[in-house]
């Protein structure tokens, strides 16, 4: 549907389907994500031309970073919605004998899914596979940015789904406005925390719930008891992907003094192993998806070294204006305060601070807005413990980087300022459900300890407890 959509009878008629019933029955919701499983595999290699339009990847990461999360993500609720969707009885508890106490999880109703550029098939699809499997109607609204991503989306999810249940809305900012001042049921928004405020804001006046998956500053942390080479390989690794552009990705590296210089050489190492001498013509390296973004980032690269003359532009940062690519930055002596330590980069900019105190960067980390992900490299076991009993965070990894998020036993998502909710796997559909509590009392037997008169009953009731 085009930017002259009109949001409020869409969200009526999808309101109306709802309280129909049609999208409650686990077998409907079954048929719908067979269908959906059945699009993405007969459309792949559309896909992953729309990705590299938009992007630059290759058909491999598109696949495994978008494509393959998707259909496994389809796989495992398949398998498993119609034992989550039952009803869970509990103990109702001594005051309620004799009753049963039983959890319906029971869909929102008509959600809306906002949905970013970085990722424009994964981070829409995968909320929608758990809109479908907790029983819902969903508006998506992916990114203006992401244009041929988006294009295609909508193409698909029309075709193989009435507006009524699906309904896919094309456009920019007025949309987005237009889409937020309608009454869903729940929200679900992926981008940036500054849009996300707007989003829990306009979800207020409704007091309609949210999943906020933010961003922000992920640290990582490389201890000198680590393995420096793997170190640098698997942060190179989870910096590069997307070039950069991934809210879980490491925004800037905190290593060890006695380290930083083994580090950054097998940094190098990597990023020449990985794209070659020249990545920003590497055609496996991916672009920036706009212009505006490039310059964003050319200009906190340029003026690193201005801003603070202890910086050193060890290497990369050449770039490409017409491919829209910029070969990873490694800059040397950041401080706290540097302009590339103010936002989050997304970014192939690669900040090198070092420490020698940890409980320095505890409290340095601690005094800065919760991050997405932390990542720390260590082979010190006491270390892992402080370092993830101290610092609040949406998820990481130990020794690695990003594949938490590929882990559909993990929940995934912020916390504070980094967002709100998790998903993935059993956590996407309890997202979009919620918990209706019934307690079924049995017409057989009234204990009449309930009723006036009470003379003598508290008494009486309290040798029992």
């Amino acid at each position: 549907m085009s930017e002259g959509t009109n949001c409020t009878d869409l969200v009526a008629r999808q309101r109306v389907y709802f309280n129909s019933g049609a999208t409650r029955p686990v077998a409907f919701r079954r048929v719908q994500l067979d269908k959906l499983a059945r699009v993405i595999r007969d459309n792949e290699q559309a896909i992953l031309g729309a990705l590299h339009e938009d992007l630059g990847k290759t058909d491999f990461e598109a696949f495994t970073t978008e494509i393959l999360l998707v259909l496994e993500e389809i796989a495992l609720m398949k398998k498993k919605v119609a034992r989550w969707a039952r009803p869970k009885r509990t103990s109702a508890g001594l005051f309620n004998f004799p009753a049963r106490a039983l959890e319906f999880r029971d869909p929102h109703g008509v959600c809306l899914i906002m949905s970013p550029w970085n990722y424009p098939f994964q981070l829409t699809l995968m909320p929608l596979i758990g809109a479908i499997a907790a029983g819902n109607t969903a508006v998506v609204k992916p990114s203006a940015y992401s244009q041929s991503t988006t294009a295609l989306v909508a193409k698909l999810l029309t075709a193989a789904f009435p507006p009524e249940y699906i309904a896919v809305v094309e456009g920019g900012r007025a949309v987005n406005q237009d889409l937020l001042k309608q009454h869903f049921d729940y929200i679900f928004f992926t981008g940036s925390v500054e849009v996300g405020k707007l989003v829990m804001e306009s979800a207020s006046r409704f007091l309609t719930p949210v999943t906020l998956e933010l961003g922000g500053k992920s640290p990582c942390i490389i201890d000198k008891s680590a393995d420096v080479a793997l170190a640098a390989k698997r942060t190179v690794w989870g910096k590069c992907i997307n070039s950069g552009q991934t809210c879980v990705a490491p925004d800037y590296i905190l290593v060890h003094e006695s380290v930083k210089d083994a580090f950054i050489a097998e940094a190098q190492n990597s990023i020449m192993r990985f794209y070659g001498p020249t990545p920003h013509l590497n055609p496996e390296f991916p672009n920036i998806v706009n212009r505006h973004h490039f310059d964003r980032l050319s200009a906190l690269i340029a003026g690193a070294e201005a801003a603070n003359p202890n910086v050193k532009l060890v290497s990369g940062g050449t770039a490409d204006p017409a491919l829209r690519k910029i070969a990873p930055a490694i800059l040397d002596g950041v401080s706290w305060d540097d302009p590339v330590m103010q936002e989050e980069l997304f970014g192939p900019i690669i900040p090198i601070l070092t420490w020698t105190d940890e409980e320095e960067i505890i409290r340095k980390i601690l005094s800065r807005p919760r991050p997405l992900a932390l990542y720390l490299f260590t082979g010190d076991k006491a270390q892992q413990k402080r370092i993830l009993r101290r610092i609040p965070f949406g998820g990481g990894c130990i020794n690695d980087t990003i594949m938490h998020v590929a882990t559909h036993t993990l929940p995934f998502g912020g916390t504070g300022e980094s967002g709100m909710g998790g998903y993935h796997g059993k956590s996407t559909f309890d997202a979009f459900s919620r918990i209706k509590s019934v307690v079924d009392k049995s017409t057989r037997i009234d204990i009449p300890l309930r009723y006036a008169p009470f003379a003598g009953k508290y008494r009486a009731f309290r040798k029992f407890l």
